[in-house]
């Protein structure tokens, strides 16, 4: 037994440190700390393999699709526009955007909502003259704090509450943690707001920074159900959009090419945009906003199973010197042409007259199956499909909400549990139509999902041959047998772990020694299982702590210590917070 808990404290302190070293990917780490607990036979197949049956991680698995749907639907998106508003300074834009992050977060996993959040920042910023690395950190912040209010906030608070459940624990309630969440969510946004405008200095994201080299001309056209019909330019935000310049309206065949502030969109004009390719695929979120080639509407297959391509024209395409309707590209590839960039710069005029020369990179609509049957033509130098083009379905967006609120109600009147209520809530959102099948299972995070079950094995090992109750007995001894004392103990180390880590596996890791220690202090498990729900959630020190954290780095243009000027006072913060409250909700 000796032997396997000297292996077991050396495999975990190996991948503790590789993880915190962060040169190798996490799920790799912990499959390969897995594997070796298998091939040792310290874990039967059957323990070494008991995360993937865990019912915390399938309800985070079952929550992607659900969340999907509303990030499909556009409903996310939609909310955050009307939540944001028009700031006239700093202080308000960080409170429009903060206080509604925290909320969504409370019902939403996090890391979608940062997802939304940063794009819809980013466009913000672009009209309020706002700089990005003001807002995207303390949004991620905001949303981590707001997602320990509820137990499907964050994917640590399901895993934790899954390992309750599996040692015959009762677990917690849906909103039982938000006692000491609300305080901390509160408190830690006020610092925000008032403090962060001073803490973090101004600077240039990736986006801005190194700009997109290709350039495209594209037509949109505004429908009768378009949510910026009837507003005028500048209220609708489009004088000032990331990457896109308005450049011209045509309006019933008369063009004004010289587009004023002032002057009212009205439905069936057809918006002239110049702009980066990145900044194309946005403005098909806004809803009743189409792309306005007439050839679109002539190509075959469901609206809602088009994408977006790119692709290269080789000097073997037979379409090299014709222009784009002489060379019926439509029929020949069932795609059309909706802009095309010459060495990175734009062409204008209209898209039919475009002759076409060998190394043009074209902006294609077309059926999703299109890379899969021309990848090897070689009329193509390359093609390739971009990240996140797929059609958004606005009128699904009631639907989609309808579903997560019923959810939410079925959780909080405890008339089914978590899973159950996820599990239906996804098979709803795909029977309605908010998302198809490929798009769920596109949404899963398989690598988030491996280093949780791996973790589970690991945190299984270290239980199995008594490591955490060796740790716990040394924990013991340090605490002089004070359970308030172990109970800071047991949130430091988990903090520590969770800013070198990620946060799941050190949940995971932490929560048997955790309970070791209650077991050996003959105290309640509540308290100590929070603090490690609080502790490995409340990541603000280094970018690599919190997914949302390191989400933010790039489009904010943040350096490591920006994450440390504004993220260590606040997790000195919400740690005194957090052990002032846990002990007089959760009785020792």
């Amino acid at each position: 037994m000796l032997v396997e808990l000297i292996a077991v404290a050396f495999i975990l302190l190996s991948s503790l440190l590789l993880l915190a070293s962060n040169r190798f990917a996490a799920d790799t780490i912990l499959l390969g700390a897995l594997a070796l607990l298998l091939v040792s036979k310290i874990l039967t197949p059957t323990e070494a393999l008991s995360g993937l049956s865990n019912p915390g991680m399938i309800t985070i698995a079952v929550l992607y699709v659900t969340v999907s749907g509303l990030k499909g639907t556009g409903a996310i998106a939609w909310l955050s526009r009307i939540l944001l508003g028009k700031p006239a300074n700093i202080t308000t834009a960080l409170i429009r955007l903060l206080v509604p992050a925290a909320t969504i977060s409370v019902l939403i996993n996090n890391s979608p909502v940062v997802a939304m959040f940063t794009s819809a920042v980013q466009d913000w910023c672009k009209r309020s003259k706002f700089t990005p690395s003001s807002f995207l950190l303390p949004l991620s912040y905001a949303s981590i704090m707001g997602g320990t209010c509820s137990l499907i906030g964050t994917s640590t608070n399901l895993v934790v509450d899954g390992l309750m459940r599996q040692s015959g624990a009762p677990g917690f309630s849906l909103f039982e943690i938000a006692a000491v969440g609300i305080p901390i969510t509160l408190v830690g946004c006020l610092y925000l707001v008032i403090l962060s405008p001073y803490l973090i200095p101004n600077r240039v994201g990736a986006i801005e920074k190194f700009g997109d080299v290709r350039e495209y001309l594209v037509e949109m056209l505004v429908k009768s159900d378009c949510e910026l019909a009837g507003q005028t330019v500048q209220d609708a935000g489009l004088r000032h959009l990331p990457g896109l310049f308005l450049i011209e309206i045509i309006r019933e065949n008369e063009i004004l090419s010289a587009v004023s502030p002032q002057t009212i969109i009205q439905t069936d004009d057809r918006l002239v945009f110049a702009g980066a390719v990145d900044s194309v695929v946005e403005l098909r979120r806004i809803r009743g906003l189409v792309l306005a080639s007439d050839q679109v509407f002539k190509l075959a297959g469901r609206d809602h199973e088009r994408r977006l391509f790119e692709a290269v024209i080789s000097a073997e395409s037979p379409v090299n010197g014709l222009n784009i309707r002489k060379a019926r590209f439509r029929h020949r590839y069932n795609a059309v042409i909706l802009s095309v960039a010459r060495n990175g710069q734009r062409l204008e005029g209209k898209v039919g007259d475009i002759q076409l020369q060998p190394g043009d990179t074209l902006l294609l609509e077309a059926q999703k199956g299109f890379l899969f049957k021309f990848r090897n033509s070689r009329d193509f130098l390359l093609i390739s499909r971009l990240a996140n083009s797929n059609p958004v379905r606005h009128e699904r967006a009631p639907w989609a909400l309808s579903i997560m609120l019923i959810m939410i109600g079925l959780i909080i009147t405890e008339t089914m549990h978590i899973l159950p209520a996820a599990v239906l809530a996804a098979g709803a959102m795909l029977m309605t139509g908010c998302l198809n099948m490929e798009d769920a299972r596109n949404s899963i995070d398989y690598k988030v999902l491996m280093v949780i079950a791996c973790a589970f094995g690991l945190g299984t090992a270290v239980q199995k041959v008594g490591l955490a109750d060796l740790i716990a007995e040394q924990a013991l001894l340090l605490a002089n047998g004070d359970p308030w004392i172990m109970l800071l103990l047991v949130y430091l180390t988990t903090a520590l772990l969770t800013e070198t880590i990620t946060n799941n596996a050190a949940a995971i890791v932490m929560f048997p020694i955790a309970m070791s220690s209650a077991a050996g202090l003959g105290v309640n498990m509540a308290p100590f299982a929070v603090a490690v729900m609080i502790a490995a959630s409340a990541s603000f020190i280094t970018p690599i702590g919190y997914q949302t954290n390191l989400m933010v780095f790039g489009p904010g243009g943040y350096r490591f210590s920006d994450y440390l000027k504004l993220g260590l006072p606040l997790s000195v913060l919400v740690c005194c917070i957090a052990l002032w409250i846990i002990p007089q909700v959760w009785h020792f």
